[in-house]
């Protein structure tokens, strides 16, 4: 069975797109952004070939490409566009394939669907992304519950940030998932450095047989 991974988050802006950039680099992955909302500055496709050294044609095309950096059923309004979900059925190209959703696991996709919706008709590993800072103990408790009532099946988890021992076992023993390991932080934030810190912090053979 091919690895096909969704990478989610507790937050926007908590490193996912980073972590998203290592693993893909890591496992030779392709790479899909189903939903970009954001043109004016660095897309994150393009951070992960950048940071990942990823060649541009493991990037799958983004579903939609938005202009304004707010959620996807806000700039897709904006925009005068209407998110059809039957647009983001899950691409097949050869290899494993990761997908980053947009901010966290309740973003609306449109007034009606919800980012973890689509993860529920995927049925694809879910990683959930968590900061190890305060906060995140609510945060991530609360995204794994809201995957779970949809029967997400959830990989595990990745901290990111520094240590934080107590943070990280509480939400592991409480969630009953797994902790798949912990990205630091890395400055300056280059492919090497990133890469070197991702073996550090992760098993990269866990990510190459998830079914079992």
């Amino acid at each position: 069975m091919t690895p096909r991974f969704v990478v989610t988050g507790t937050d926007t802006g908590i490193g996912k797109t980073v972590f998203s950039a290592a693993l893909t680099a890591a496992l030779g992955a392709h790479y899909w952004k189903p939903v970009q909302a954001g043109l004016d500055e660095e897309t994150d496709a393009e951070t992960v070939v950048r940071l990942g050294k990823v060649s541009p044609d493991r990037i799958v095309p983004e579903a939609y490409r938005l202009k304004t950096p707010v959620s996807p059923h806000q700039a897709a309004a904006l925009d005068g566009v209407a998110i059809d979900l039957g647009a983001l059925a899950l691409p097949t190209p050869p290899g494993p394939l990761i997908i980053e959703g947009a901010g966290g696991v309740l973003v609306p996709l449109t007034s009606e669907a919800l980012f973890a919706d689509v993860f529920a008709q995927w049925q694809a590993f879910t990683i959930l992304c968590a900061r190890t800072s305060l906060g995140t103990i609510n945060h991530t408790l609360m995204s794994v519950e809201a995957l779970r009532r949809r029967s997400v099946p959830i990989f595990g988890i990745a901290f990111l940030g520094e240590e934080n021992l107590e943070t990280q076992r509480i939400i592991i023993h409480m969630s009953g998932t797994r902790s798949l390991g912990r990205l630091e932080p890395t400055n300056p934030l280059t492919h090497d450095r990133l890469m070197a810190t991702f073996h550090r912090g992760f098993d990269v053979a866990m990510f190459r047989g998830p079914q079992s």
